[in-house]
Parts: C-alpha cells; sequence; structure tokens
C-alpha cells in the first residue's frame, strides 16, 4: 500500500494592519510595519528619500517611530500607492502640505502667548529643573 503525499498547504503571507495605540510614545519598526503595511526594508528606504522621517534610534540602534513618523508614512504610502506618486513628487506634495500648514498657522498654535500666571509656572519649572539637574550633574 502506498502512502499519499500531501502537499503542505501554503500559508498567505498578508500583513495584518493593525491601527495604533493611543498611549504608545514609540513603535518598533516591526510594530510599524503592521500598522502600516509597508515591509521593514521599505520603511529603511523611505527615511533615506524623506528626510522628515527620523526614527529615534535608542542605545540598541534600534528604530522607535513616533505617532508623527506612523502618520507621515501613512500620507507618504497614500500618495505612492493610491495616487500615483514618483518618489520625488511624493516628497514635493509633502513640503507643500508643510508649508501651507505653516501658513494656515498650524506650528504657531503651540507658540501662543502666555499670560504673567503661566510664565511665572515656566520660570519656576524650569529653575526646578535645573537644580535636579545640578544635582544629578
Amino acid at each position: 500500500m502506498e502512502k499519499e503525499i500531501h502537499p503542505v498547504p501554503r500559508v498567505s503571507k498578508k500583513r495584518e494592519i493593525l491601527t495604533p495605540s493611543e498611549d504608545r510614545l514609540y513603535y518598533r519598526i516591526g510594530e510599524v510595519s503592521r500598522i502600516t503595511g509597508i515591509k521593514p526594508h521599505v520603511l529603511r528606504y523611505w527615511e533615506s528619500e524623506f528626510k522628515m522621517i527620523k526614527p529615534h534610534k535608542g542605545s540598541s540602534l534600534q528604530r522607535l517611530y513616533r505617532k508623527k513618523d506612523l502618520e507621515l508614512i501613512l500620507k507618504i504610502k497614500k500618495l505612492l500607492y493610491e495616487e500615483g506618486f514618483t518618489i520625488a513628487g511624493a516628497r514635493k506634495k509633502i513640503r507643500d502640505m508643510e508649508k501651507e500648514g505653516v501658513k494656515k498657522g498650524k506650528p504657531q498654535e503651540a507658540k501662543k502667548p502666555t499670560n504673567g500666571k503661566d510664565h511665572e509656572l515656566l520660570i519656576s519649572i524650569r529653575e526646578e529643573l535645573n537644580g535636579i539637574r545640578k544635582m544629578l550633574g
């Protein structure tokens, strides 16, 4: 009696796309890959092409992406894969979008003038932090 040979079923290698967690500050490249659906080698390539993607590299030299980086990667993905931009075209479009944001005052929101009480509080916090730095250093 001959043994039947059953072919090994192929496992789909589709990437599961996740959503970023609200309470996380940093994401590793593998997590970013799963969230965005972009392979890690493509993310590393995009870092070289889009200088605005700047993951923090800790002491282990592992890339740590912030939520801002994730949002930018998703914008780039949309421009390249859905809207058909080239790398150079996507880079220019993102620069134009950033310039438009500056004109609309988006970055200025963080630089609102503070009242006297807020200013005094910030000064006292700075003094406390300087004191802690002196104790540690």
